[in-house]
Order: C-alpha cells, then structure tokens, then sequence
C-alpha cells in the first residue's frame, strides 16, 4: 500500500487542480465555448513527436508544467484583463485532467515513460 501512495497522491493532486481550476473559471463567469473549445488544445504538443522521443518530450513538457500557466494567469490578475485568466484557468484544468488520469511529464525514452510510472 504504502509504495503506491506517492502515485495515488500525484493523482489526488491533479484531481485537486482540475477541481480548481474548474471552480475559479466558472465562479469567474466564464463561459463554456472556449473551455471546450481549448480544453484540449496543449495536447497539440504531441506533434513535437514527428521529431523524435527527446524533441517531443520537450515539446510536450513544455506546455504540461504548470509554471507557465501560472504566470499567464497572475499577469492576466495583475492586468486586470480576464482573457489570460481564462486561457490560464483551462490551460491548468488540463494539466490537472492529465496528471488525474495518469499523463505524467515524458522521458525523452519513450511516450509512455512518466514521472507518473518512475514514482
């Protein structure tokens, strides 16, 4: 039990953010069009694949961290201006939708190599 916990715990964390995410964005009052629109959108990221494992893990990587969002997001506050705020929110919500289902951060070894699996 106890050597599953740390999985269980990155999953309960990603739960955690999309929750999150989710509940600012809708308390926010923004509406459903450009969630659904966008919600997948990082996941574009995989075409960085078409260059190899270790150009595609960068790719993907680079949009599924949440440091980048989390800027956006601040700065959008700062600003005053709701457009990033929102592209953050549902940038978040998919980086937490990700880790839920077990999508972790790629190994430049092979698409199915996470940090999820290497806990």
């Amino acid at each position: 039990m106890l050597e599953r916990l740390p999985k269980l715990l990155l999953h309960l964390e990603g739960l955690g953010l999309l929750v999150g995410a989710l509940a600012l964005y809708f308390h926010a009052g923004f509406g459903w069009v450009l969630l659904v629109v966008c919600l997948l959108a990082p996941d574009l990221s995989i075409l960085g694949y078409l260059g190899g494992s270790r150009v595609g893990a960068a790719a993907y990587d680079s949009v599924h961290t949440t440091a980048a969002p989390i800027a956006l997001g601040v700065a959008g506050v700062l600003a005053d201006a709701d457009t990033p705020v929102q592209i953050a929110l549902i940038w978040l919500a998919h980086i937490g939708a990700d880790r839920l289902l077990g999508y972790g951060m790629k190994y430049p070894t092979h698409f199915k190599d996470t940090h999820l699996q290497r806990v």
